[in-house]
């Protein structure tokens, strides 16, 4: 096949091309790069606490290889192998920072290392699930292709813009220039291309949500908001109304409600079938989970009932919540919304163990969700945003496939290689809390902060309406400590008011794929010195 493939060297802009995941070229080249990139993002979370979004590094990396002289790489001139390339590349460093080594270091903290593979199998199940179930509710009422998704965007503005030089060219270069000089003196390039491209009630709720927990202790007389779980509860309530509204969108079809025609490829129907098929994965996951790692028998029959339940209840909620703000405003807030369901299971009375599972399992499903919604955006704009349908939807399954691929090279490099970042002591922040959380116990006090305040996010979440999740995103602002990236989205904000969107266009990406690419290449010297 390999043999056949390289006859083709030759590239039409424009031409539109179905490139199986499976092409020897595209496939090689994507698995070489997929375990670089978990091998590096892993190195990255353990050491600096966060890992950078590598989908504009998977596309930078197929560019500079289409323009090498040899005659073998032109056929990656073709902006759908690009697309494939970087998908699977940033899929991998997802699954195995976020969803692989964060899981398993959670036990290594906890001494409890007879627990690690039975983690792993349900790190990857909740990996495949979640990469499965996106590809197929994608284009959605409720996860539309006409969403913000801003970093698909810009990842998509990039590649275009790359292929297409000229003007666009010119407007990313400036964007890109302007993003990382900004990141170099800690400004939020990112977060003010976001608004740009973003709903604006969104990102203004977002910075809202940052700016008061950023000056929480000014605003309330030294009340630091980070210690206490106000914010938990709010994102309880605001979820809750989201995950209502959501499902009333597709009970009710949203067509209906607003008179307007809609052609998303995913109907209300198959959507309604698709998120029971995936609540059925997720259960039979937690099933296989619990079997494997022997927790049945410390559980017993109710206990394990109970555990099951939750389990299937927390990872198709916490999918479905990470991937609304991941949509609406480019921040996925995983690890944040983990806290939460795992902090209910901590009432339930599960032992150390199951609840440090189930907490695993939740972390898992949340990253390559969001991850696979911003790939999918990129593609659907590369491929003409669903004006041939026929190929977007053969697209669109090859970047599920691919990914999918690139999730399971990520949890298979973390099994390879955790263990000489466990003895280097790289070990994940998220992981130490986690930890520590599960292993502290329950305080009653707690449930009743969570209960008080999740009355105000779920008013102000039915307030605004579904198509904003002005809820869902202020509760993320709230759960995250980062005052400067707020004033940086509201300042946005307020410009975006007065002079609209248009003097952004193309450099709205550039100022992320800037913020992202420095932020990439610092957090990597920084892993290596």
């Amino acid at each position: 096949m390999l043999a056949k493939d390289l006859k083709k060297t030759t590239y039409v802009k424009g031409e539109k091309e179905r490139i199986s995941a499976f092409e020897a070229p595209t496939f090689i080249l994507g698995v070489v790069l997929s375990v670089l990139s978990a091998i590096i993002c892993m190195q990255i979370i353990g050491k600096v606490g966060v890992t950078p979004n590598t989908s504009l590094i998977g596309a930078i990396v197929a560019m500079v290889i289409a323009r090498m002289p040899i005659k073998s790489f032109l056929r990656f001139r073709s902006l759908e192998r690009q697309n494939l390339i970087q998908t699977t590349v940033s899929a991998a460093g997802f699954s195995a920072a976020n969803c692989g080594f964060l899981t398993l270091a959670i036990f290594f903290v906890m001494g409890e290392t007879n627990f690690i593979v039975p983690m792993a199998i349900g790190s990857l199940i909740g990996v495949v699930t979640s990469i499965f179930v996106v590809g197929k509710i994608f284009d959605s009422s409720i996860f539309p292709a006409e969403g913000s998704w801003p970093p698909g965007v810009a990842t998509a503005q990039a590649i275009e813009a790359g292929d297409e030089g000229g003007e666009k060219g010119k407007r990313l270069l400036q964007g890109v220039i302007l993003g990382a000089v900004a990141s170099y003196f800690k400004l939020p390039a990112a977060g003010i291309g976001i608004v740009f491209i973003a709903n604006i009630f969104s990102m203004a709720a977002l910075g809202i949500g940052l700016l008061i927990r950023g000056y929480s202790g000014v605003f309330f007389s030294g009340l630091d908001l980070g210690k206490t779980y106000i914010p938990h509860g709010i994102m309880i309530g605001a979820g809750v109304m989201a995950l209502i509204q959501s499902m009333k969108v597709i009970l009710k079809g949203k067509n209906k409600d607003k008179g307007a025609p809609v052609n998303y490829t995913q109907s209300d129907e198959a959507t309604k079938k698709n998120l029971v098929m995936g609540i059925v994965l997720f259960l039979t996951g937690a099933l296989v989970l619990a079997i494997a790692s022997g927790i049945t028998s410390q559980l017993g029959g109710a206990k394990l009932i109970l555990w099951l339940i939750w389990a299937t209840f927390s990872a198709t909620a916490a999918m479905l919540l990470v991937g609304m703000a991941a949509m609406h405003s480019g921040w996925f807030p995983a690890f944040a919304i983990t806290t939460i369901f795992m902090t209910i299971g901590i009432f339930f009375g599960f032992p150390i163990v199951p609840l440090a599972l189930l907490t695993g399992y939740v972390s898992s499903v949340g990253p390559c969700f969001a991850d696979m919604g911003y790939d999918l955006k990129t593609g659907w704009i590369l491929r003409g945003k669903g004006e041939d349908k026929e190929y977007e939807l053969y697209g669109r399954k090859q970047q599920v496939i691919i990914e999918l691929i690139g999730g399971v090279i990520g949890i298979i490099v973390v099994l390879l290689t955790m263990n000489l970042y466990f003895e280097a002591d790289l070990i994940p922040p998220v992981s130490r809390v986690f930890a520590t959380t599960v292993s502290a116990g329950a305080d009653t006090s707690l449930l009743k902060t969570l209960l008080i305040w999740a009355v105000p996010g779920f008013l102000l979440q039915l307030a605004f309406g579904p198509s904003r999740m002005v809820g869902v995103l202020f509760a993320t602002g709230l759960l995250i400590k980062n005052p400067i990236y707020g004033i940086g989205v509201l300042i946005a904000v307020i410009v975006r008011l007065i002079f609209g969107t248009k003097f952004m266009e193309i450099r709205d990406a550039g100022l992320i794929a800037g913020d992202g690419l420095y932020g990439f290449f610092s957090a990597l010297l920084k892993a290596l010195i």
